[in-house]
C-alpha cells in the first residue's frame, strides 16, 4: 500500500515538473504513423509526458527481454498510445487524482456519481474508460491492432488473443506501472 502511494505521489510530481523537449517529440514523431499524431497530441501535456515515459520505459522492457524489432516498434506505438482516451479537458491532473482517489477509497460512490451528469462524473467516466474510448478513437484511424491492446492494456492478462499480445500487453503493463 506504502509503495503503492509512494507511486502515485512520484507520478503527481512527473505529471506537474516534466515536459516534453524537442528531442521527446522528435521521438513521437519517429514512431507513430502522422494520422495518431493528433490523437497523441490531443492527450493533456502531462498525459503525453506520461506516454513519453512508458515508451521509453517500454524500448528498455524490449531490448531487455529480446523482443523482436517488428513487435518493439509495436510496443512503443501501444505505449505512446495507451492514454489518447483521455482527452485534454476530460480529465486535468487535480481530475485524475480526484479519479485516483475515489475509484480507490470510495468505488461505491464513484459508479453512482458516473451515472450523473457534470465535471466530476464525467472525470470518473473517462478515468474508467479510457483503454474503450482510446480504442475506438484508434480504430476510427485505422489502427485495429494497437487498439486491442490499448483496449486491454487494464484487464487481466488472459484477456489477451494472441501470444504475442500477451508478451506486448505484460510489457505495456509494466512499463506503465513504473511511470
Amino acid at each position: 500500500m506504502l509503495q503503492q502511494m509512494y507511486g502515485r505521489v512520484r507520478q503527481f510530481v512527473r505529471a506537474v515538473t516534466q515536459h516534453m523537449g524537442e528531442a521527446d517529440h522528435a521521438f513521437v514523431r519517429a514512431n507513430l504513423p502522422a494520422k495518431a499524431l493528433p490523437l497523441f497530441y490531443a492527450m493533456h501535456p502531462a498525459d503525453q509526458v506520461h506516454a513519453r515515459n512508458v515508451a521509453y520505459t517500454s524500448r528498455a522492457l524490449a531490448g531487455e527481454r529480446g523482443l523482436p524489432e517488428e513487435q518493439r516498434a509495436f510496443l512503443i506505438r501501444c505505449a505512446l498510445l495507451h492514454d489518447v482516451g483521455r482527452r485534454k479537458g476530460d480529465l486535468d491532473i487535480l481530475g485524475k487524482v480526484f479519479a485516483v482517489l475515489m475509484m480507490h477509497y470510495l468505488p461505491h460512490a464513484s459508479e453512482r456519481l458516473m451515472e450523473h451528469e457534470g465535471r466530476l462524473g464525467h472525470a470518473l467516466y473517462v478515468y474508467r474508460h479510457h483503454p474503450a474510448i482510446g480504442a475506438a478513437l484508434l480504430r476510427e484511424i485505422g489502427m485495429a491492432e494497437e487498439a486491442r491492446i490499448i483496449e486491454r492494456h487494464h484487464m487481466a492478462d488472459d484477456m489477451a488473443d494472441a501470444a504475442g499480445d500477451r508478451q506486448v500487453l505484460r510489457l505495456l503493463r509494466e512499463a506503465d506501472a513504473r511511470n
